[in-house]
């Protein structure tokens, strides 16, 4: 039940994504998801910079108000604590 609720949660965003304009995708994006746990990755992109995280039986978690997502992530081997901006933050599910 988990997994249907998480992949309709991603479907309806990802649709309402593509659907809109750029400023409509940063409103949205501020209205807060918090995911479910499981595996994902995460990518931060900015100009030509881009950056991404494995993120393994955990959660990503946004925090509207501030304008930024929260999460530990897995690299080289060590659990980190990162932050990225919403804006230019995307979270793919790992299957």
């Amino acid at each position: 039940m988990k997994n249907f609720v998480l992949l309709s949660l991603i479907v309806t965003v990802f649709v309402l994504l593509t659907a809109c304009s750029e400023e409509q995708q940063n409103k949205i994006s501020r209205l807060g998801v918090s995911w479910l746990e499981g595996d994902y990755k995460v990518t931060f992109t900015e100009g030509s910079h881009v950056k991404t995280w494995t993120v393994m039986d955990s959660k990503v978690t946004s925090e509207p108000a501030k304008g930024y997502y929260y999460f530990w992530a897995v690299e080289d081997g060590k659990k980190i604590y990162v932050q990225t901006p919403i804006i230019r933050t995307y979270i793919e599910e790992i299957k």
